[in-house]
C-alpha cells in the first residue's frame, strides 16, 4: 500500500530524498540562472504541492512537485517551458491570478524501485490531489530520456517518433500516454543552463579544449562553448503533455 503525502509531513525524509533523487539528473539540471531567481518563493507560496510517495512503514519509494498556474488550453498560452511555468506560478500567485491548471514539474523514483510501476502511481495519486483542490487541467513539461541518445535531433521531431504499437519512442514519454496522456506541443527551450567553461568541465567530465558546440553526458541537446567569452550555454527541450 502507498500513500502521496506532502514533504511537510515527513521532515525525517528530506535528507534522505535530495540523495536519492539527485542522482537521478545530471549535474548541469540544478544551474538554471532562471529557476533560482523564484525557488525561494516557490517554496514558500508552494510547498503543500511536493510530495513524497512513501510506504505503510514511511519508506520513501518516490517524490514530486508542481506549481498552480492559470492556462486557457492553447498551446498558444502555454509557458516557456519549466523555468517559465514557475515564472508564471509565483508571478500569477503575488498578482492574486486564480490558477485552473496544475504543472507537474518533476517526478523520480529511487533508482532500486524503478521498473515496479511507481511512476505511474505517484503520477496518478497527484493529478486526482489537484483535480480534489480544483485544477481541472494537468500539464507536464516532460524530460525524454532517450533524448540524450538523439541531441542532435530536433525535439519537435523526436516527440512524433513512435514504435510499431504506435506509442511514443521514448519511454517517458510512453509512460505519461499510457496514463492518459496526450502531446501537446514541443519546448525546445524549457531550461537555459550558464556556466563557466571550468563550471561545464565539472559538470560533466569532460574538457573544452575549444569553442564550439559538444555533446555532453544526459544532454538532451548540443552544449555551446565559447572560450573567449568563458561561457557554455546549454537550452533544455522538454515536451509539453497534457494529462486527462
Amino acid at each position: 500500500m502507498y500513500e502521496l503525502i506532502p514533504i511537510a509531513q515527513a521532515p525525517e525524509l528530506d535528507e534522505e530524498a535530495g540523495k536519492r533523487f539527485a542522482e537521478e539528473w545530471p549535474e548541469f539540471i540544478f544551474h538554471d540562472a532562471g529557476v533560482k531567481v523564484f525557488r525561494d518563493r516557490r517554496r514558500e507560496f508552494f510547498l503543500d504541492w511536493e510530495f513524497y510517495l512513501v510506504t505503510e512503514e514511511r519508506r520513501l519509494i518516490a517524490g514530486c512537485w508542481g506549481v498552480p498556474i492559470a492556462w486557457d488550453g492553447t498551446v498558444e498560452d502555454l509557458p516557456g517551458g519549466f523555468t517559465g511555468s514557475l515564472g508564471r506560478a509565483v508571478t500569477s500567485y503575488e498578482e492574486g491570478v486564480v490558477p485552473n491548471t496544475f504543472v507537474l514539474m518533476a517526478a523520480a523514483v529511487r533508482s532500486d524501485e524503478q521498473g515496479q510501476g511507481h511512476a505511474g502511481r505517484v503520477i496518478t495519486a497527484v493529478r486526482e490531489r489537484a483535480a480534489a483542490a480544483g485544477l481541472d487541467r494537468m500539464i507536464a513539461p516532460v524530460r525524454p530520456t532517450l533524448k540524450s541518445r538523439y541531441p542532435l535531433t530536433d525535439i519537435g521531431s523526436f516527440m512524433s517518433w513512435t514504435r510499431s504499437d504506435g506509442l511514443p519512442l521514448d519511454p517517458w514519454l510512453r509512460t505519461h500516454v499510457r496514463l492518459g496522456a496526450t502531446l501537446l506541443a514541443p519546448a525546445p527551450v524549457s531550461q537555459t543552463m550558464t556556466g563557466s567553461v571550468a563550471e561545464w568541465e565539472k559538470w560533466t567530465g569532460m574538457l573544452f579544449p575549444a569553442s564550439g558546440s559538444y555533446v555532453i553526458p544526459d544532454g538532451l541537446a548540443l552544449l555551446q562553448i565559447d572560450r573567449t567569452a568563458d561561457t557554455g550555454i546549454y537550452r533544455e527541450p522538454n515536451v509539453w503533455m497534457r494529462h486527462a
